[in-house]
């Protein structure tokens, strides 16, 4: 077991509870997936995971478990816990940054970035693809081609079983834009990354065909940004879904004929709604939206924000959402929408900030950018919904669509 000098330190993961066989338990999900396994423990090892945060030496741990928690853990299953999570590349150390090394190298060699949830998420077979997303589309039937052709939209990036009617009226209200784009811009939510640009000159493929990356302006984005930033994080594309759910859409609207594309991943806005800092002040975002523009100018580009909007309940750490909780939810994402719909980056930002981001919303920097790259476009809102997030319908995600001219 590999255990960095200053004590073993969890990766970000994707933690979630759940109950077998009567028993609370925790499923840590890598979402990088450098392996296989799957890691379950009992939810009372909850605390020693709280504890792996690089500062404590490894044994530590055991002691503090009990003077901290009031938990007589035995040192076997510290150290059991503790290579298992090892073993599946759960720790910060050099035996992760061998397998990420690896894993990149491979992610790099491949000829394209092949669909993750194809199979999964949705049908792997063209035709059955093709079958499902016009079903979505026959169902928005109140819903016309917005003409002439907008510049862009927001779009979710929840599983199409939840959020397909949305999907649907939001793509079917920007498909002669779709249609009609040489280059798209996609800002995808990156939901496990604190950096705030991810990169990749990799293409992307969707069971019609491969989307070819703009690597030119990749590079650009690059060379203004420098190496380590631009793709510091560049696995991360490899199983991340928001940018390949809204790229099928765009594929399927597009009746398989390819476009290229510029997929960015933009990390987390935290430290901007907790600290003192501004977005609008951050030179690395600026360097992003002023190589983009200049690279752009002159050609029919949509872009395409790929965001998701509360996420409130037990699922998310939250209190069970009762009618009142949807209600205010409904009003609290109705004037989010109204400052969309206005095109203001800032007033969008700063409803999100003032509550400290109560309400988790998961599509604040791709919303935010793409605002900003649009430069004040006025938007309209196309679909609502709220989507059950857990079996007892105590947690939801809100979802919206939005165009904009």
């Amino acid at each position: 077991m590999s255990i960095s000098p200053q004590g073993p330190e969890l990766r970000p993961l994707d933690v979630r509870p759940f109950v077998q066989y009567g028993q609370p338990h925790l499923y840590l999900r890598d979402p990088l997936q450098l392996s296989d396994r799957v890691v379950v423990l009992p939810r009372y090892l909850g605390a020693l995971l709280l504890l792996c945060d690089g500062t404590r030496a490894a044994d530590s741990l055991r002691a503090e478990l009990l003077t901290r928690f009031g938990l007589p853990v035995s040192a076997d299953i510290v150290a059991r816990v503790l290579s298992v999570l090892d073993e599946a590349f759960l720790l910060n150390n050099d035996h992760f940054r061998a397998a990420q090394a690896r894993r990149l190298q491979d992610y790099r060699a491949a000829p394209f970035r092949p669909p993750a949830l194809a199979g999964q998420s949705y049908p792997a077979a063209a035709g059955d693809l093709f079958r499902l997303l016009n079903d979505y589309l026959e169902g928005a039937s109140e819903v016309e081609p917005a003409s002439p052709p907008g510049r862009g939209l927001l779009s979710p990036h929840i599983d199409y079983a939840r959020g397909g009617p949305v999907y649907a009226q939001v793509w079917k209200r920007a498909a002669e834009t779709a249609r009609t784009a040489d280059l798209a811009i996609l800002f995808g939510t990156d939901h496990f990354s604190d950096r705030l640009i991810n990169l990749t000159r990799q293409h992307y493929a969707t069971p019609y065909g491969v989307l070819p990356t703009d690597q030119a302006i990749v590079d650009e984005l690059a060379d203004a940004l420098g190496p380590d930033m631009a793709f510091g994080g560049e696995l991360r594309h490899r199983t991340e879904h928001s940018l390949e759910l809204v790229l099928v859409w765009l594929h399927h609207l597009r009746a398989g004929k390819p476009i290229t594309v510029i997929p960015i991943l933009t990390g987390s806005f935290a430290h901007f709604v907790q600290g003192d800092q501004r977005p609008q002040d951050d030179p690395t975002l600026q360097a992003v939206l002023d190589t983009l523009r200049r690279a752009t100018a002159g050609r029919r580009t949509l872009v395409v924000a790929s965001g998701d909007l509360a996420h409130i309940g037990p699922a998310f750490g939250g209190e069970p959402v009762d009618a009142g909780g949807r209600s205010a939810l409904q009003a609290a994402d109705a004037e989010l929408m109204r400052l969309m719909g206005q095109g203001d980056a800032e007033g969008f930002f700063g409803a999100i900030r003032r509550v400290r981001d109560r309400n988790n919303v998961c599509g604040v920097s791709p919303v935010y950018l793409t605002l900003r790259y649009l430069e004040s476009a006025q938007g309209e809102a196309f679909g609502y919904d709220h989507c059950p997030a857990d079996e007892a319908g105590a947690s939801l995600v809100s979802v919206c669509g939005m165009t904009f001219a």
